[in-house]
């Protein structure tokens, strides 16, 4: 569109600055303007930390905050300021480059603020800059083979509990299991319930300080961190 500036949805990959494409590389280096999602309970957006050292001298990042609750009356008015403000650039003619953390349009915030954007100015010149996912890197890291053959992949949400996972054991052999951390107790007995606890890992802080790879995890463990997920996959 004449006149506008492009937004740019970069997915920073799961926490390693050496997973960063190098179309996001590029990208940023030409940004007029670096946005990064937080959590508005947060001083400090992760994704920000993941690209810094690919960031050219002077570049400015500014964190716009996402608040991490339910309340769709809240979340609807972060959306519509955060993206009113990325609007208000790209009309200006600038550049903007929004980082996020994974992949910008896997459970990532990018989704709400693309919607809400379109909503206010469906013209507005969008492109996806794709990331490496979490679960992607959890399998490297862990040298677990997520799919193969006629085998079918299902990426789930463990926000509560083992129940999705148990609705997808129906039609899937081998799965990704998001959010881990939330009802982790649950999700274990879970994994038992279906046989699928022997063949389970446990990835955490992939790609960040601290990572831990854990294989068959523990139900009676406390529960992992936020940056969890585990891969399992039925036998034979």
């Amino acid at each position: 569109m004449n006149g506008y500036g492009t937004l740019y949805g970069v997915g920073t990959g799961p926490g390693d600055p050496e997973l960063l494409t190098l179309k996001a590389v590029r990208v940023l280096g030409a940004a007029d303007r670096v946005y990064a999602a937080r959590s508005s309970g947060n001083a400090h957006s992760v994704s920000y930390g993941i690209v810094r050292p690919h960031l050219r001298p002077g570049t400015q990042v500014t964190p716009l905050a996402f608040p991490m609750t339910r309340d769709q009356g809240a979340l609807d008015a972060a959306w519509a300021d955060n993206a009113a403000r990325v609007l208000a650039d790209l009309r200006a003619g600038l550049s903007v480059a929004f980082l996020t953390l994974g992949d910008p349009l896997t459970y990532s915030t990018f989704g709400y603020l693309l919607r809400t954007l379109r909503g206010m100015d469906p013209g507005v010149p969008v492109e996806v800059v794709p990331g490496i996912t979490s679960y992607h890197a959890a399998a490297a890291a862990a040298g677990t083979v997520i799919a193969e053959g006629e085998e079918t992949l299902a990426v789930v949400s463990g926000a509560r509990g083992g129940q999705r996972l148990r609705e997808a054991a129906q039609a899937a052999d081998s799965f990704v299991i998001l959010k881990a951390y939330k009802q982790y107790a649950d999700l274990t007995r879970t994994l038992d319930e279906l046989g699928l606890r022997e063949t389970a890992v446990l990835v955490s802080n992939c790609g960040h300080q601290g990572q831990a790879i854990t294989p068959t995890p523990d139900p009676d463990a406390g529960a992992p961190g936020y940056f969890s997920l585990v891969l399992a996959r039925k036998r034979g």
